[in-house]
C-alpha cells in the first residue's frame, strides 16, 4: 500500500549521482584484489562501475532494478577488493527509501544488509561488518524521513486548496443566488409590461440574458468544487468597492494602507469576490506575520483582465508568511485565481518588502474552460 506521494529526481541530480559514483568508484581500480588475478579483477571492476553508473542514471525510471544493481555491484567490490567497502551502496539505499514507500523500501533495506553486510561476514570481518548495518539502517531512516516530509507538505498542500475551494464553493453559492434573483425580478418585470410597451420588456429580456450569460461563465469554472458547511457566512459577500472599508480596517490594526484603482469596466461579481478575498488574506498576512508599516493596493482593469497587486514593506526574503493568516497563505490565494482561470505570482521585492500580484480574466472567458 502506498502513501500516494511521488518523488522524482531532477535529471540534474541524476547526473551528480552518476559522476559521484564513477568518482567515489574508478580508485578502486588501483587497489589490490583479494580473488582472480590483478588484470581479471580489475576488468570486472571496470565492468561494475560502468553498471553502476548506468544503474543511478535510470534509478529513477526503474528505481527497484537500479538499487539491485549498484547492490549487487558494491557487493562485487567488497568480495574483489575487500579494502574498497561497499562503495555507493549507502547512496543509493537513501535515494530508494525517499523514491519509494516505506513498505517498499524496507525490502530493500533487507537486500542491502545482505550486499553490504554479507561479503563482510563471509570474511570474518566483523567490525565492518557491523559497521555496515548500521550504515544501512541510518541511509535507509534518512530517506525515508525525506518522504515522510515530502508526503506532509503535499497533503498540507492538498488540503489547503481543498479548504480554498470549499469556501469559493460557499461564496459563488451567495453570488450566484443574487444573480438568479435579479434575473427573476427581470423576468417579471418583463412580463409586467409586455402587453403595454413590448420594448420596455425586451430590453428587460436581453438584461436578463446577459446576467444569465454571465452566471453561467462564473459557474463553468467552478463546477466541480465541493460545498462544505463551515460555520455561518449568510452575509452579503464583499466586492471591489469594499476594498476601502478593508483597508480602514487594517489601518486601525497599524498598518498604513492605500488603495489605488484605476480603469473601467464591468467586473463579474465572482472575480470582485477573489479579487477582494485575495487583497484580505495578503493584507491580513502582512500585518500579522511581515512585520510591515505600509502597503499599498493597486487594482486596476487592464486588457480584458482585473490585475490586483499588493505590496508591503516588510521583511523580505522568502515569504514569511507562506501558509499563515486568516485563510491558506500563498496556497490559498494561488488556488482562487487558479480557479478564477488567472494567474498569480508572489515573492520578495527587490527595492525590500513582499509582493503578491494575481491577474484576473473578466471577459467572457472568465470561469475557465468547462
Amino acid at each position: 500500500m502506498g502513501d500516494g506521494y511521488t518523488a522524482r529526481l531532477a535529471p540534474r541530480w541524476r547526473r551528480l549521482l552518476v559522476v559521484a559514483s564513477l568518482a567515489v568508484s574508478v580508485p578502486v581500480l588501483w587497489f589490490e584484489p583479494a580473488v582472480l588475478g590483478v588484470a581479471g579483477a580489475r576488468a570486472v571492476a571496470a565492468v561494475l562501475v560502468v553498471a553502476q553508473a548506468l544503474a543511478l542514471w535510470f534509478v529513477d525510471v526503474r528505481p527497484r532494478a537500479g538499487t539491485a544493481v549498484v547492490l549487487a555491484a558494491g557487493a562485487g567490490f567488497q568480495v574483489l577488493f575487500p579494502a574498497f567497502g561497499p562503495g555507493f551502496a549507502f547512496v543509493v539505499l537513501c535515494t530508494y527509501a525517499w523514491l519509494r514507500p516505506a513498505s517498499d523500501s524496507l525490502w530493500m533495506l533487507g537486500l542491502a544488509v545482505v550486499a553490504v553486510c554479507g561479503p563482510a561476514a563471509a570474511q570474518q570481518r566483523w567490525l565492518p561488518a557491523g559497521l555496515w548495518l548500521g550504515a544501512c539502517l541510518l541511509a535507509w531512516s534518512w530517506g525515508a524521513q525525506a518522504r515522510a516530509r515530502g508526503a506532509r507538505r503535499a497533503a498540507e498542500r492538498r488540503q489547503a486548496a481543498l479548504e480554498e475551494r470549499a469556501r469559493i464553493a460557499r461564496e459563488l453559492h451567495d453570488v450566484l443566488s443574487h444573480t438568479v434573483s435579479v434575473m427573476v425580478v427581470q423576468a417579471a418585470a418583463a412580463d409586467d409590461v409586455f402587453d403595454v410597451n413590448p420594448a420596455k420588456a425586451r430590453e428587460a429580456l436581453r438584461r436578463t440574458e446577459e446576467t444569465g450569460r454571465q452566471a453561467l461563465a462564473e459557474l463553468r469554472w467552478f463546477l466541480r468544487t465541493v460545498r462544505e458547511s463551515d460555520g455561518d457566512e449568510s452575509g452579503p459577500q464583499p466586492s471591489l468597492d469594499d476594498l476601502e472599508r478593508l483597508a480602514e480596517s487594517v489601518r486601525g490594526a497599524g498598518l498604513a494602507v492605500e488603495v489605488v484603482r484605476e480603469g473601467e469596466g464591468a467586473v463579474p461579481m465572482a472575480v470582485q469576490l477573489g479579487a477582494y478575498r485575495i487583497v484580505q488574506e495578503a493584507l491580513t498576512n502582512a500585518l500579522r506575520h511581515a512585520q510591515g508599516s505600509k502597503a499599498t493596493v493597486h487594482v486596476r482593469i487592464d486588457d480584458g483582465a482585473l490585475v490586483v497587486h499588493v505590496q508591503d514593506d516588510g521583511r523580505g526574503g522568502a515569504s514569511p508568511w507562506a501558509n499563515k493568516g486568516s485563510g491558506q497563505g500563498l496556497a490559498g490565494m494561488r488556488e482562487r485565481a487558479r480557479l478564477l482561470g488567472g494567474v498569480f505570482t508572489a515573492g520578495p521585492h527587490p527595492g525590500g518588502g513582499f509582493r503578491v500580484e494575481a491577474r484576473l480574466p473578466i471577459g467572457e472567458a472568465t470561469g475557465g474552460p468547462a
